[in-house]
């Protein structure tokens, strides 16, 4: 039933499930065993009751296709990716100390820039920054946190290593799915939680509302706290009305809110204006308000930064917090933990060239047929070449890219991603992973246990976006010392 991970031929895949001799690893043989003793017709029946519990649900994600959006059942796999608590504690220990970094290298852009005048990153860096957003400076947000709900992809090499991909700090997403993959392996694999010590992911919703109440007005005796969502044909919605849901916030589009006189933020009701002292925006910054940003922006509210800015409403993310969420400044992440922090970094970065600069640049020309080339500012997998997967044309045409736009570009080598047992046509084969925890700061830090995972379901892919064909799995941190 399980197909070789791959790790005995050429190409050296880690496997999160088996070792090298395709046996179970020690956290994930009780899983390994179960499934192995499955008859075939009773894991097609569990397979269609993955597959009913998704529809039931209502579990769906949105893809753009030619002008048209579609909404699909969310492509979840039931074979969990598994670490040991022991390991993510030392990943726990590395996403906050990044965090802290990139927060005080946010707010340090907004006010001195004194690491530009210490010479750790050129002035460039800002200077041609399609997120540093001049509207904001001189700002101070409550504990001088800009990014309070950040997205940090994970992967691991073919030795094992575990690095970080990008840091994901303007509207990340996909925490909803991750809390929706566990009810369904909960109402589908019960017996699997029953032997195990599973830590639980469910607490995360009451961990936001914690971090955003901390975030309100000291005039807010009773905080107000709003999700402020594009509309319904966003491709997060779903996420969107889910996380206010689960915090009993309100769901609200920017038609629904006007700022006062007094500047502060009001929702629209029945029974008059009343006052929202907390705002989760899911609205990039360019159409947050036409008065500070886009004019012709009809999806946010008009003097929402004014009144951020005299203090009368929160707003997480911050605007600006995007200054950071740029593949060149994840470059020099490193370089931030040990300027603000005094320490090294504790998970390294994926070793990254920038186009911007001559040498590098001419090294990535020279191996455009080896290395993944990503844009500075796209996400959900668009807008980058695998290399060694490219044909000719495409290769030709992103060094044309590179040398129109330097900037605009980075290039890291092909990882040899680790895999997971993934179930396609009812066996088990080997389909690569990623990793997508999820950090709040505010008043306090918490971090997800375990996140998103992310699988490319196609073989040999390294795409792990839905929207580019990937799916999901739960993810499981298991404490053995408890077990």
């Amino acid at each position: 039933m399980i197909e070789s991970t791959g790790q005995t031929g050429q190409e050296q895949f880690f496997d999160e499930l088996l070792d090298h001799t395709d046996q179970p690893r020690p956290v994930a043989a009780d899983l390994i065993t179960y499934l192995q003793a499955m008859s075939p017709r009773e894991l097609k029946r569990r397979v269609a009751a993955v597959d009913a519990a998704i529809r039931t649900m209502g579990i769906t994600f949105t893809v753009y296709s030619d002008g048209e959006n579609i909404d699909r059942a969310w492509p979840f796999d039931p074979v969990p990716r598994i670490i040991p608590k022991l390991e993510w504690d030392y990943v726990n220990a590395g996403l906050k100390q990044r965090l802290r970094a990139l927060n005080c290298f946010i707010h340090d852009c907004y006010h001195e820039q004194q690491i530009i005048a210490d010479g750790v990153i050129p002035a460039s860096i800002l200077a041609d920054s399609k997120n540093f957003r001049p509207q904001c400076r001189g700002i101070s947000p409550p504990f001088e946190t800009w990014a309070h709900i950040c997205g940090t992809d994970l992967v691991r090499d073919g030795d094992g290593t575990i690095y970080v991909l990008e840091d994901n700090l303007r509207v990340p997403s996909g925490v909803s799915y991750m809390l929706e993959n566990r009810h369904v392996m909960k109402r589908v694999f019960p017996e699997l939680f029953q032997n195990q010590n599973i830590l639980p992911v469910n607490d995360y919703p009451s961990q936001l509302l914690d971090t955003l109440m901390s975030l309100a007005p000291e005039d807010a005796a009773r905080p107000s706290v709003a999700v402020l969502t594009p509309g319904i044909y966003n491709s997060a919605y779903f996420e969107h009305s889910y996380l206010a849901r689960q915090m009993g916030a309100d769901l609200v589009e920017g038609q629904d809110l006007f700022v006062g006189d007094d500047n502060c933020v009001y929702k629209k009701t029945v029974f008059g204006p009343q006052r929202v002292h907390v705002i989760y925006r899911r609205i990039d910054d360019e159409f947050l308000d036409p008065e500070v940003f886009r004019k012709d922006s009809t999806l946010g509210v008009p003097g929402i930064v004014r009144a951020w800015r005299a203090g009368k409403v929160a707003i997480a993310n911050a605007p600006g917090a995007g200054v950071a969420d740029d593949k060149v400044v994840y470059a020099f992440v490193p370089d931030f933990i040990r300027y603000y922090l005094n320490e090294e970094p504790i998970l390294p970065n994926v070793p990254t060239y920038l186009c911007m600069e001559a040498e590098q640049r001419a090294h990535v020309l020279d191996n455009l047929d080896k290395l993944v080339v990503k844009p500075a500012n796209e996400s959900g997998g668009y807008g980058l070449m695998v290399g060694p997967k490219a044909s000719a044309a495409t290769r030709k045409q992103f060094a044309k890219l590179i040398r129109q736009q330097p900037r605009n570009y980075i290039a890291q080598p092909t990882l040899m991603l680790s895999t997971v047992p993934t179930l396609i046509k009812n066996r088990l084969q080997p389909r690569h992973v990623d990793l997508r925890p999820f950090l709040l700061q505010a008043e306090n830090m918490h971090v997800t246990t375990g996140g998103l995972c992310r699988v490319a379901l196609r073989r040999g892919s390294l795409v792990v976006n839905s929207s580019q064909g990937g799916g999901s799995k739960d993810t499981w941190i298991i404490d053995e010392e408890t077990a």
